[in-house]
């Protein structure tokens, strides 16, 4: 069992950046990749970006490439999403969540954090 707790998010200008943190209980957070999904009011939930158990491998949706930088620390147990140049369409509830495989749905995922919500005005 994984238990998350998102943190971190908040309202922002266009343009500015915020880091969300995710905070895991468990001893086997090291084992899990994990992910970041968003999801807007009316929207279904789409992947942000993913990690793999040992940080070594990453992958980002194309419409976050190059602002957005997913990380973790093992150690703390806690991964990081780092969201630079926001814009308003980034508007969502932001989730965490942990799966055994680099899956790039949520389907793919086993435990989901509760959510933080993220705005960005224009």
């Amino acid at each position: 069992q994984v238990q998350l707790v998102e943190s971190g998010g908040g309202l922002v200008q266009a343009g500015g950046s915020l880091r969300l943190s995710c905070a895991a209980s468990g001893r086997t957070f090291s084992s899990y990749a994990m992910g970041w999904f968003r999801q807007a009011p009316g929207k279904e939930r789409e992947f942000v970006a993913v990690i793999s158990w040992n940080g070594g491998s990453t992958y980002y949706t194309d419409s976050v490439k190059g602002r957005f930088t997913i990380s973790r620390d093992n150690a703390k147990n806690t991964v990081y999403l780092q969201m630079n140049s926001l814009k308003p369409e980034d508007t969502a509830v932001y989730y965490c969540a942990a799966g055994r495989l680099r899956g790039r749905t949520p389907d793919e995922f086993d435990y989901w954090g509760q959510g933080t919500q993220v705005t960005v005005s224009s």
